[in-house]
């Protein structure tokens, strides 16, 4: 079961990168857009892998970084979304809901679970 659950975030993760991939596609092939486009790939693709190397941490203290990590990519993602959709660089604005709706739920279940892990590890150490 707990298996599954791990390929379940990896997937949404995944899913989560190749939607933002598209949105950076879309933009205006224009200054702000180009720029826009470079940092929303590297911040909205980087939690996938990030959260590989978290699976494969070698002690819980480094599974707690590369979540902090994975989370603080969510974070700025986020950001960069807000700011396409209230600069009207896309439109319609709408089709952002589900994205943002996604990452919203990404970032609270990798801050429920670095909080999870901080508790685990304290009370091992």
């Amino acid at each position: 079961m707990k298996e599954s659950r791990i390929f379940d975030i990896e997937e949404r993760l995944i899913d989560f990168a190749i939607r933002i991939i598209r949105v950076a596609e879309s933009l205006p092939k224009t200054k702000v857009g180009n720029h826009i486009a470079e940092q929303l790939i590297r911040c909205g693709t980087s939690p996938a892998p990030n959260y590989g190397e978290a699976q494969g941490a070698e002690s819980q203290a480094d599974f707690i970084h590369k979540m902090k990590v994975c989370l603080k990519e969510l974070r700025e993602t986020r950001i960069w979304l807000f700011m396409i959709v209230r600069a009207n660089l896309m439109k319609p604005q709408s089709k952002f809901d589900s994205l943002i709706d996604e990452n919203n739920e990404l970032i609270s279940i990798f801050a429920t679970s670095i909080k999870t892990a901080k508790q685990k590890n304290t009370k091992t150490s």
